[in-house]
């Protein structure tokens, strides 16, 4: 028996309180996502001892989890378009539940790697279809700018809060922990999404296998080849190789999807200048800022002595300031004075407050720290609300999912480039400091401030390109598509569906 629409209006729009359920679902798996990236982070060393991993191996307890995550993210932002976008989420949080439990009880280096690259399949299928749900559940304008600032929030400032929940549970419990944690999380998020999500219509088509195949192995070879690049150098054979092979199969996958009846990205996302442009923009943030917190987080452990639990902690007044400035961008800036002006004036901030550390040196303290993590804070939690707005705005219903999923996309894939990047201008200049400074514990620190100031430089220059690209979107969004009828007519009725 068809469902009439007007039961489904009543279930998506007179249900504010099953809507704040769904909203509050949404951001819960989204931090959770976002926090696995860093709250292994100050496990690293714990782990390393406790599982005989070598320091070159160490890194990929990290990167397991980028490249799974990375590559997979357009296959399982389409697959919520074609399935059904609860579904596909469900599925995706229970995999990262498993792989927890797995990575925390895991008493071999491999079977870790394992773990973590099976966490970073389940968030490649969840985080999409989260994204994708707030999407058709708020009407574009107001009401969804206030959502995408909570959702921005937690994405930004859920890095912070990995470098703190990390520090707490691995100098109060154990690094096992780190994975432990996600564990309830995950099942109470599969209890409430059950009850408070709603179902999206499946749409016409199958699964794009020939693009799922090159967009995968495609974003899978590139951030290799950038991970490849922090650790060996541009010049490495693997790095060059990783490189040619994820630029061959990405541009194989553009043909593919040129031609395809239901590709897995649709190439008509890129028609519009403002969301290409919030897609280039938001990958050289990302990468500016993963390369902060980097080099930040060694310097407040390896020159100024911080403990992981003080380190973490440290990063709280850059989450408190994000979280303000967002909701703040949303409900009164960006009506005020446009998005455009919102974006430049934040990333100008965030520009300033990256500047402001390359004045550190082995004698300086919190102080000079704090202020350059608010003004990065309240940079960024100004600017990613207009600009993940940009990156979603008139999408269609249909291609909501693989919008979605290309903002995850830039993040990973940027956050891996920015970090490539500077960890190499980093390494040139420590070699040219360390030829010249004394031996001993203080010529090490030395040498690692002088290269970390032109790693934090560089994070600004790339910044400054970010700037750059947003004074040159349209002053005034334009006039979205009218697709909030069709928003609303896509969503089954709480609790419908399977």
């Amino acid at each position: 028996m068809p469902v009439d629409t007007s039961t489904k209006i009543g279930a998506a729009i007179k249900a504010p309180t099953r809507r704040s359920g769904a909203l509050a679902v949404i951001l819960i798996a989204q931090l959770m996502v976002v926090l696995d990236a860093t709250i292994v982070n100050i496990a690293l060393p714990k782990i390393q001892t406790a599982l005989s991993f070598s320091r070159a191996d160490l890194s990929w307890v990290l990167n397991a989890y980028s490249l799974t995550f990375g590559g997979l993210l357009l296959l399982g932002a389409r697959s919520g378009d074609l399935f059904g976008r609860r579904r596909i989420f469900l599925a995706g949080i229970a995999l990262f539940t498993v792989s927890s439990l797995a990575g925390g009880f895991t008493t071999s280096a491999s079977l870790l790697l394992l773990a973590r690259a099976m966490q970073g399949v389940g968030a490649a299928f969840a985080s999409p279809s989260a994204l994708a749900l707030l999407m058709v559940m708020f009407r574009e304008g107001a009401e969804r700018t206030r959502a995408i600032a909570l959702y921005t929030a937690v994405s930004i400032g859920g890095s912070a809060v990995g470098l703190i929940a990390g520090g707490m549970l691995v100098q109060w419990t154990s690094w096992r922990w780190v994975f432990f944690v996600n564990v309830p999380i995950g099942i109470a998020l599969l209890v409430m999404a059950r009850r408070d999500l709603p179902e999206t219509d499946r749409h016409v088509g199958r699964i794009d296998f020939p693009g799922a195949l090159t967009s995968t192995i495609g974003m899978a070879a590139l951030v290799y080849g950038f991970v490849r690049a922090a650790s060996d150098g541009w010049r490495d054979q693997g790095t060059v190789i990783a490189f040619v092979v994820g630029v061959v199969l990405l541009a194989t996958f553009a043909l593919v999807e040129s031609r395809a009846a239901t590709p897995i990205t649709p190439l008509r996302l890129f028609a519009d200048r403002d969301r290409t442009f919030s897609y280039l923009t938001r990958l050289v943030l990302v990468g500016g800022m993963f390369g902060m917190f980097f080099f930040l987080t060694q310097f407040l452990q390896d020159v100024l002595g911080y403990s992981p639990l003080s380190t973490g902690l440290a990063f709280l007044p850059l989450t408190v300031a994000l979280f303000a400035a967002s909701q703040f961008s949303a409900r009164v800036l960006i009506g005020k004075l446009g998005a455009k002006r919102v974006m430049v004036g934040g990333l100008s901030t965030s520009t300033v407050g990256l500047l402001l550390l390359t004045q550190v040196s082995e004698t300086s303290n919190y102080g000079l720290v704090l202020v350059a993590l608010l003004l990065f804070g309240i940079g960024n939690g100004l600017a990613f609300v207009p600009l993940t707005s940009a990156a979603l705005a008139g999408v269609a219903p249909a291609d909501a999912g693989a919008a979605s999923g290309l903002v995850n996309v830039m993040q990973q894939v940027g956050g891996a480039l920015g970090l490539s990047v500077l960890v190499t201008i980093f390494g040139t200049a420590a070699r040219s400091a360390k030829a010249h400074a004394v031996a001993g514990p203080r010529g090490d620190a030395h040498t690692f401030v002088y290269a970390a100031d032109r790693a934090f430089l560089a994070a600004a220059l790339l910044l400054v390109i970010a700037v750059g690209l947003v004074s040159n979107m349209r002053s005034r969004p334009r006039v979205p598509d009218t697709v909030e009828s069709a928003e609303i007519a896509e969503l089954e009725p709480v609790g419908a569906g399977g």
